[in-house]
């Protein structure tokens, strides 16, 4: 079906100790949309995000994406299958140009990235590709320029080149405008617009403006409970989101 979820979070618990950092989260991506994920401080979302990406492992609860199930998988085989991540500290090879960090990604995906003994960086093929996906993301100017040497936005924009060039079926968005500027913020809000006709986006962020902008659906988790998933008015309207979350933003 064309519009069966591609994520799919089913009573999803994480404990630490006596915390219940998730505690029966259910949520859902479908094809096309943007999802937002917002709450306060300490409600777990950065949580939720690792265990849909696999660096922490849910206690109880079913992941689901493009259909399969994939709580036992690690991060690389969730990676393979086409979920991508940018994260709030950006994780990029520094020391590489954008050029540099795009095409080992392209490698990746054809499942060649560590071919040290081929010129690669004379490989037209390769280049062409990563220069068409810096293009796409608006950094083909700042192609050889190392990503230590990017701005903010600049480095968020790379990482969604990274997860474009690695064939990624639905991104993990974890807060990109932090420390954004209006500018930056504007034009990353413009290129998520496009973007979620790629693959569909669960987008954590704290700009509510860029959330009002951008979501289709929003959820709100409060102490790693769901307590409220709907369209942006709805959620303006909800009583209990306005009293643990949003206050003056609704």
């Amino acid at each position: 079906m064309a519009d069966r979820p591609v994520l799919e979070i089913t009573d999803l618990v994480k404990t630490f100790g006596a915390l219940r950092a998730t505690d029966g989260v259910t949520l859902d991506l479908r094809p096309g949309e943007i999802h937002a994920l917002i709450g306060p401080n300490g409600a777990g979302k950065s949580t939720l995000i690792h265990q849909i990406c696999g660096t922490e492992k849910q206690d109880s609860g079913t992941i689901r994406f493009a259909g399969q199930d994939i709580g036992r998988l690690g991060v690389a085989e969730r990676a393979r299958l086409g979920l991508g991540r940018t994260f709030q500290v950006s994780s990029l090879a520094p020391e590489f140009s954008s050029l540099r960090n795009v095409m080992l990604a392209v490698q990746a995906k054809a499942g060649s990235s560590f071919r040290f003994f081929k010129p690669v960086m004379r490989d037209r093929g390769l280049i062409d590709q990563a220069m068409a996906i810096l293009e796409r993301v608006g950094l083909a100017g700042r192609a050889n320029i190392p990503a230590a040497e990017l701005s903010h936005g600049e480095r968020r924009q790379l990482e969604i080149a990274i997860a474009l060039a690695l064939g990624s079926k639905a991104f993990l968005l974890d807060e990109p405008m932090a420390g954004m500027g209006p500018e930056g913020s504007k034009r990353l809000t413009g290129f998520l617009h496009i973007l979620r006709h790629e693959a569909p986006i669960l987008l954590v962020e704290h700009d509510m403006d860029a959330v009002f902008a951008l979501a289709d659906r929003i959820s709100v988790l409060v102490y790693g409970r769901i307590i409220a998933t709907g369209t942006v008015e709805e959620i303006r309207r909800d009583p209990a989101v306005r009293t643990a979350y949003l206050g003056d933003h609704a």
